[in-house]
């Protein structure tokens, strides 16, 4: 009987520090890496850049990301439906034929058709990327070394150019040295 309840008591031990060691895991990860990877597999940054802030593309010239206006629920239109006579693409199979977007049809928007998108995404993918982009893209500055090396991993020779830049603003220590 003593053996059954300690077997009993170890195993309810383990799940409890199992759960305890997966819920810290899981709250040291962000819980928006999922949307990072759906706007990389996607290729926003192909258009948007890595850091949101747009410009030349496959498409022309994108919006900035980090300047938007829109809510959670008009990005997730956006992505799934595309812009109208815009180069942004719509992301979900079947936008415009079995499902309205903006209210309209294939017909109604005739040869403002927006271009389909080389991957197609599914609903939750499409609000990962929403959540992405409202955590870490709208409403921030210019990009940033840190910003680029969360997004890029340690390392990244493509993040030297903010790196370099961040350091062109501070004084340098010859600089330093030479005041009296």
């Amino acid at each position: 009987m003593k053996q059954g309840w300690l077997v009993g008591a170890w195993l309810g031990c383990a799940l409890v520090m199992g759960c305890i060691g997966t819920a810290h895991a899981q709250s040291a990860s962000d819980p928006t890496d999922a949307g990072k990877a759906v706007f990389k597999r996607g290729n926003c940054i192909g258009c948007h850049k890595w850091h949101g802030n747009g410009g030349g593309g496959y498409g022309g010239d994108a919006l900035s990301l980090r300047k938007t206006e829109l809510t959670r629920e008009q990005i997730i239109e956006t992505v799934t439906c595309g812009r109208p006579g815009t180069g942004m693409p719509f992301f979900v199979r079947g936008s415009y034929d079995t499902t309205k977007c903006y209210e309209m049809t294939r017909q109604d928007v005739a040869d403002r058709m927006p271009p389909e998108a080389n991957v197609f995404l599914r609903p939750n993918e499409i609000e990962a990327v929403a959540d992405y982009v409202l955590a870490h893209v709208k409403g921030k500055g210019e990009p940033s070394y840190d910003e680029c090396i969360t997004f890029f991993g340690d390392g990244s020779r493509v993040c030297n150019v903010y790196k370099d830049a961040g350091h062109a603003a501070a004084p340098s220590d010859q600089s330093e040295k030479a005041k009296p």
